[in-house]
C-alpha cells in the first residue's frame, strides 16, 4: 500500500500584473476590500484553497494575479458590490466633496461610483446629485499616496495653512 501523502497547501509569495483570464490558470472572485492583504487564506472561484503571503499589504487590482509556488497564476476578478452611481451636472464640485472625505471612488465618463453609505447618500442627496443604486465591481482610483487606497493612510500633513 502506499503511504497516503496529505497534499500541501500552494502559498503566493509574489503578485504579477498584466494577467487576464486567458493568461491564468485559475480565476478568484474578490470585492475592493478583499483586494487589500497581506496574509490571507483565499480559494479559488473552482475551490482551491492557497495562502496569500506577501511582504506588506497590497492593494491588488482586476489586471494583478497570485504566483503560486508551483508556478500557475490566479487571476482576480472584481466581484460585484452594492455602489452609488452618481451623477449631476457639475460633477467636479461633487467629486470635491467625496474626496474631502477620503472616500474611495470611481471615476466613468458622466459618472461616479461610490460604495452605497447612507450617510454620503444624504449629502449628495442635499447637493442635488441624481444617485442609483446599482451592484457592479468596484475598481476606484488609486491614492495619491501610491497605495491604491484613499482611506486609512496615513499622511501627515498641516492643514492650517489652507484657506476654506
Amino acid at each position: 500500500m502506499q503511504p497516503v501523502t496529505e497534499k500541501t497547501m500552494n502559498i503566493a509569495h509574489e503578485i504579477r500584473s498584466g494577467i487576464t483570464a486567458s493568461l491564468a490558470d485559475a480565476m478568484i472572485t474578490l470585492d475592493y476590500e478583499g483586494r487589500f492583504l497581506r496574509r490571507k487564506l483565499l480559494k479559488t472561484d473552482t475551490g482551491e484553497a492557497f495562502l496569500v503571503e506577501l511582504p506588506e499589504t497590497r492593494s491588488l487590482s482586476a489586471n494583478d494575479g497570485f504566483v503560486l509556488d508551483d508556478g500557475r497564476v490566479i487571476g482576480i476578478l472584481p466581484k460585484p458590490e452594492p455602489l452609488l452611481k452618481i451623477t449631476h451636472p457639475d460633477l467636479a464640485r461633487i467629486a470635491w466633496h467625496i474626496g474631502n472625505r477620503h472616500t474611495p471612488c470611481q471615476i466613468e465618463p458622466g459618472h461616479m461610483l461610490i460604495q452605497q453609505d447612507h450617510v454620503l447618500e444624504r449629502m449628495l442627496s442635499q447637493l442635488g446629485a441624481s444617485l442609483e443604486k446599482l451592484d457592479a465591481p468596484f475598481t476606484p482610483e488609486g491614492g495619491a499616496y501610491g497605495h491604491g487606497r484613499t482611506h486609512s493612510h496615513d499622511h501627515h500633513h498641516d492643514h492650517s495653512g489652507h484657506h476654506h
